[in-house]
């Protein structure tokens, strides 16, 4: 996936995006709080389609789509408190090895140095703190922490097609 990330003077910031599939979507977070959402045609020229969230709308979708809130001024002393350490959210792709393995089959933690903070499971159930005995499904949303060569590992390896 490629993100290009600008400012906005008196506006906001603007994340464009293209997403492994090739699509294109552009996110524009204004400074009242309210989020624009485009998505462009196969060509990426032209909006087929947008919709605008408040704030809290948006805070609520994040958590659907990955858990994620977007806070700019916790940032800075969290990457100063937690130097390294990498939170990802990562979907098991289709074709994975780690399908139909445990967490602890596969040993994230003791081989990868990762840690597997939740899992969201595609029937929506969510897993906070899964254990080792959790079985990984295509489709399983994980939210992973660790160091990013560590992460990169254990997606390429396992997650991964």
């Amino acid at each position: 996936m490629d993100i290009r990330e600008g400012e906005l003077p008196g506006i906001g910031r603007k994340f464009e995006i293209i997403t492994k599939a090739g699509e294109k979507i552009v996110i524009v977070l204004h400074d009242d709080g309210r989020r624009e959402l485009y998505h462009f045609d196969s060509k990426h020229e032209e909006s087929i389609s947008s919709v605008t969230f408040s704030d809290s709308e948006a805070r609520q979708i994040a958590s659907i789509i990955g858990g994620m809130v977007y806070k700019p001024q916790a940032v800075e002393s969290m990457e100063m408190a937690l130097e390294g350490l990498v939170i990802e959210w990562y979907k098991v792709e289709t074709q994975a090895s780690a399908i139909g393995a445990t967490i602890g089959g596969i040993e994230i933690r003791n081989k990868y140095n990762v840690t597997v903070i939740a899992m969201l499971k595609k029937n929506m159930k969510k897993l906070f703190n899964p254990g080792p005995e959790t079985v990984i499904e295509a489709g399983d949303m994980l939210v992973l922490s660790g160091e990013r060569h560590d992460l990169k590992k254990l997606i390429s390896d396992q997650l991964s097609t």
